[in-house]
């Protein structure tokens, strides 16, 4: 599996969903010879689309890994999912790729995934090119797109590809080639070659006038990034191919450009130039920059930042990237920065600081294993068995020479649905199942509610419909799906000072006190109420205080005003206050505690916020609204109809 590192192209496939991410990785694959007869999504035959909910839904929602040959490069390709919902897919993928191929729908342009996926490329610093797909659709519009690119990704496309006619046969110019504007020819792909074949025409008249226009602009880009091009133009010399490529390749590593390529992939129309594209243009593990870890300094006991190229004779170092369970042994995938893996070896995971063993290295085809390997060396991705405690994210390190790469980060999740288990012992299997799914999904989580549920959390509905369908069908679960029981808790608005007063006769004994309170929000915060006793020391007699600040923290316990839930996310400060040696007791402060919380409470125009387990999550099905009263869809509380707790001392 030795490999030289130049000839190695690690890539990803982006796009909205819908857009043709998988149709052209179909392409990819039969072009290349990978496959012989090409699959479509809309039969559920494709390569990448292995599983049974992305076959009946037509979309992908599992990362899946392809290998394969194009000319002189070993192209290792991962094609992600487009839709929202799995958008963490696409973010464990492009942490471990170096390149990327962003397809865009030439008739719907740049979508709102697109900018997505657009800006997790820039955070990751991936280069890209884009490809323009379904061209021969009613609509399509290859200028509305590229300008659509400057606009709202604030990208720098280069045309090097440009479309003859757009649209389906029926109309008056339809689409049927491209012209490649660094040959300044016309590339066209019979229907009996299935888009292997690739003719070479000289461009016709009626488009020579826009290829002249559009190889202009693409020149006057790269002018800015060669010297010898600019040299070449002022003396009107030909300009030759390969040194435009080269310029055009500098350009897309340095991420200031990206090449833009056209075609249909469902006609097989424009796939040979953009695997062309792909080995000219896009980065070997060689051209990238070396990884960046923490090392622990034992003499200075702190960690240090340590460079590992990417080098067969650096340590070995890699990251695991997504983990597919079975119950035979999970399979993690793996990217290796450095040095060389090993079958039948011990590698670190620093992070965990534990040692694992990897039994066994496999090629990975889509989602299953392909191929066994003996090693593993930098630049390659491959799929580890043996790993027992490792999980997206980790690092992988040799134990004499650790290193601690830059953890994924995940988005948080934003819908809940509770589960419920129909016996003890399919709450077991359930708890099984679910730690399994955990470790396939980093955003998928579990949790037990306030309310005593099992609540499942994703990134959006569809997310959650396919865990269910997955609980049901898949592992034969008899469980029961609910909407979650939303618990809810009061806060206040905005800081408020207040003044609580005791004027009362008890059992002929006139009692006076007053106490001063600030009230706060704490928005950012997760805690309940929090008690601060800033009142001089002299001012008050210290049993007067305690008094004070007993009621103070037992009215806190005791619920809002409004609809009588837990307060939280309230910061209390006790500034002082008055009181006479013959009238003012602790019962008399108590009573004007209580009477300064009641009207901070009150003034500071308090809402209801849903909190806890459900804190800023949305969930399935209808839900409640912000209401200043108990919500009407909300589950009954025994706190709704109690009044605001007096002092006990009243």
């Amino acid at each position: 599996m030795r490999r030289g590192l130049d000839t190695i192209r690690n890539i990803g496939i982006i796009a909205h969903i819908d857009a043709g991410k998988t149709t052209v990785t179909e392409r990819m694959l039969f072009t290349s010879g990978a496959k012989h007869r090409a699959g479509e999504v809309d039969k559920g035959t494709t390569t990448t689309d292995s599983d049974v909910e992305e076959q009946e839904r037509g979309i992908t929602i599992y990362a899946a890994c392809v290998t394969f040959e194009w000319k002189d490069v070993h192209v290792n390709l991962l094609d992600t999912p487009g839709h929202v919902d799995f958008t963490a897919e696409v973010e464990r993928c492009l942490r471990v790729l170096d390149g990327a191929v962003v397809v865009f729908s030439a008739r719907e342009g740049v979508e709102a995934q697109s900018e997505t996926v657009w800006r997790q490329a820039d955070k990751y610093r991936v280069p890209r090119i884009a490809f323009i797909n379904k061209l021969d659709r009613e609509g399509a519009d290859f200028d509305a797109v590229f300008e659509e690119m400057s606009k709202r990704l604030n990208a720098n496309p280069i045309a090097i590809q440009i479309p003859v006619g757009q649209g389906p046969p029926h109309v008056a110019n339809p689409f049927r080639g491209v012209i490649d504007l660094i040959e300044m020819k016309m590339l066209t792909f019979p229907k009996e070659g299935e888009g292997r074949e690739v003719v070479v025409h000289e461009i016709p008249e009626d488009f020579e006038a826009d290829a002249a226009i559009w190889r202009d602009a693409m020149l006057e880009k790269l002018y800015n990034f060669s010297n010898e091009l600019t040299e070449l133009a002022l003396l009107e010399q030909p300009i030759p191919a390969a040194l435009i490529r080269k310029v055009l390749r500098d350009a897309t590593l340095k991420m200031a450009l990206q090449p833009v390529l056209c075609g249909a992939a469902l006609q097989a129309v424009g796939i040979p130039p953009l695997l062309d594209a792909v080995e000219y243009y896009l980065p070997s593990p060689s051209d990238m920059p070396p990884i960046e870890g923490e090392v622990p300094d034992k003499k200075k006991k702190q960690t240090v930042r340590e460079k590992r190229k990417p080098d067969l004779k650096e340590p070995f170092c890699g990251i695991v990237f997504k983990v597919l369970p079975a119950k035979t042994g999970d399979i993690s995938w793996v990217r290796v920065y450095s040095g060389e893996l090993e079958q039948n070896s011990r590698v670190l995971n620093p992070g965990k600081d534990i040692k694992e063993n990897v039994a066994q290295l496999w090629l990975i085809h889509a989602t299953k294993k392909e191929q066994q390997v003996e090693a593993a060396g930098a630049g390659d991705i491959v799929g580890v068995i043996g790993l027992r405690q490792s999980i997206t994210g980790d690092t992988l390190c040799d134990t004499r020479n650790p290193i601690l790469l830059e953890q994924i980060q995940f988005p948080e999740t934003v819908i809940s649905m509770a589960v419920e288990p129909e016996s003890t012992t399919e709450r077991k299997k359930l708890g099984e199942t679910l730690d399994m799914l955990k470790r396939q999904d980093p955003t998928l989580q579990v949790v037990m509610g306030e309310t005593g549920q099992t609540l499942i959390r994703g990134m959006g509905e569809l997310h959650l419909e396919i865990v269910k369908n997955r609980l049901l069908r898949d592992f034969n679960l008899n469980v029961k799906f609910h909407k979650p029981q939303v618990s809810y808790r009061e806060s206040i608005a905005r800081t408020v000072e207040v003044v609580g007063e005791c004027h009362r006769q008890i059992a002929g004994q006139s009692l006076f006190a007053k106490v001063r309170l600030r009230l706060e929000p704490m928005p950012d915060s997760t805690m309940g109420v929090v008690l601060l006793n800033e009142c001089p020391f002299e001012s008050l007699p210290e049993p007067l205080v305690t008094a004070a600040m007993e009621e103070l923290k037992l009215c806190g316990e005791g619920g809002g005003i409004i609809a009588g839930f837990p307060l939280m996310k309230l910061r209390i400060r006790f500034l002082g206050g008055e009181w006479n040696p013959e009238t003012s007791d602790e019962r008399a402060f108590r009573i004007a505690a209580n009477d300064a919380f009641q009207q901070g409470l009150a003034q500071g125009r308090q809402g209801v916020a849903r909190t806890d387990h459900e804190a800023g999550h949305h969930h399935s099905g209808r839900l409640p609204g912000r209401l200043r009263g108990r919500p009407a869809t909300a589950p009954r509380d025994h706190r709704q109809d109690r009044k605001p707790r007096p002092s006990h001392c009243d």
